[in-house]
């Protein structure tokens, strides 16, 4: 027992080291953010950026880059704080899928909720949400087949009214020509172009199993498909192509989320209870991202989300991760974390924390100031002034990399007008 417990304390501190020294990761935990739970289900970005987060437990909570907005069953219309699924649609109205069957839409002011007692919606936990062109939400259920919502009118499709397998819909995905992707847990991947029916299976495809976990279409229409325990499988239409641990850079061969960037290249995210991890896939190389590795918190990863900067927003069990390569860029203003005008003065705890070579400060002011920004030794001597100036309304960011200074806790110090705050960080070498 001693022996484990060196080893888990060598690793945790080793992985601290590696986050210190990386700034293209973030991390947002309970720990250092206004997330209520570190289980992240689901993430949506809505057209400002906001970022909507669905968690196991805490309910779902909207991120402005600053404010973090928490909507639970006790202040809001939520009916349950487990969330699975997110969707936005071109109203900007955020459709909920919750564990207790029910369906929520939100338009930032009213929560209407839908469920077996007030719509049709069968009772069954919702697994995926996605929105057509025509604002008509189609559903994925645990066992109550695939539900096409519209306009208030629900229409289930199961296996006794349809070719639906009778098997959990665990996700949806609609190609450029309107056709709805389903791919089950048991009953491989189905096909449905709002006629006709078409499903594929070991026994008529190629696919290694018939348990899909995720799917996403690239911009020429291949398919590519998570399975449980067998690998991520790449649909062209007619060729069926398998990637697994054992032929390609795949870090594990249950793959629960797959996104795929404006460059075409797909973030694979890999989940078990011992083992998983990111990987990223251009056509031909692999990179590979875990815990170990990287900034990673958690080699669980239930979701993956892409906004307009190219950051990569990863739900995991133990936490928000955000990462870009070369550096996350919060806005699109370097020197800015947000467009918006915040109401309150805000010091950040700097981030990475411990850190070496570099961290960055982040600060808020509601209005124009003079402002100071100095750093200072645990007996209080001043070491460096890092902003001496008068400053507009807004939010800042300050990147400070000590030279000549021995590892230790030192403090930073925000002066603007009558405004004060004082927050402690670790420099560890």
């Amino acid at each position: 027992m001693k022996k484990l417990f060196i080893t888990i304390l060598v690793l945790f501190v080793w992985v601290s080291l590696n986050y210190a020294q990386n700034p293209e990761w973030i991390v947002y935990n309970q720990s250092n953010s206004g997330l209520p739970s570190n289980g992240i289900c689901a993430i949506a970005i809505d057209s400002t950026g906001n970022k909507w987060i669905g968690t196991w437990g805490g309910g779902l909570v909207k991120f402005d880059g600053i404010n973090w907005t928490v909507y639970d069953t006790t202040n809001s219309g939520l009916p349950n704080n487990y969330v699975r699924a997110l969707a936005i649609d071109n109203e900007g109205d955020m459709w909920i899928g919750t564990s207790d069957a029910s369906l929520t839409k939100f338009d930032r002011t009213d929560w209407t909720v839908y469920n077996s007692l007030n719509s049709g919606f069968p009772n069954s936990e919702i697994t995926s949400i996605k929105i057509d062109n025509e604002g008509a939400k189609w559903i994925g259920t645990y066992d109550g087949g695939l539900v096409k919502f519209n306009h208030g009118e629900c229409i289930v499709y199961n296996y006794y009214n349809s070719s639906m397998p009778l098997v959990y819909a665990w996700s949806v995905a609609i190609d450029g020509l309107g056709n709805k992707w389903i791919g089950t847990f048991g009953g491989g991947l189905v096909k449905f172009d709002g006629t006709d029916w078409t499903n594929y299976n070991t026994s008529n495809a190629g696919l290694p199993t018939d348990d899909i976990l995720a799917l996403s279409i690239d911009n020429e229409g291949n398919k590519w498909i998570g399975t449980y325990d067998h690998g991520l499988v790449k649909y062209n239409g007619t060729d069926w192509t398998v990637y697994n641990t054992s032929n390609s850079g795949l870090i594990y061969n249950s793959v629960f989320s797959i996104e795929i960037d404006t460059e075409g290249n797909k973030w694979i995210g890999a989940n078990s209870d011992s083992y998983g991890g990111l990987a990223q896939f251009n056509g031909t190389e692999w990179t590979v991202y875990n815990n170990i590795n990287l900034g990673l918190p958690e080699f669980r990863i239930n979701s993956i989300t892409i906004d307009a900067n190219g950051n990569k927003w990863i739900g995991t069990e133990e936490g928000l991760a955000v990462y870009k390569e070369g550096g996350v860029v919060l806005s699109a203003d370097e020197n800015t974390l947000s467009n918006k005008i915040p109401t309150n003065y805000i010091l950040q705890q700097n981030y990475p924390n411990p850190f070496n070579p570099n961290t960055t400060i982040s600060f808020s002011l509601p209005k124009q100031e003079f402002v100071t920004l100095k750093i200072y030794d645990i007996l209080g001597k001043e070491i460096a002034t890092l902003i001496n100036e008068e400053l507009s309304t807004g939010t800042y960011q300050k990147n400070w990399q000590p030279t000549n200074l021995s590892s230790g806790i030192y403090f930073y110090r925000l002066q603007a007008g009558k405004y004060s705050e004082t927050r402690k960080m670790n420099l560890l070498k």
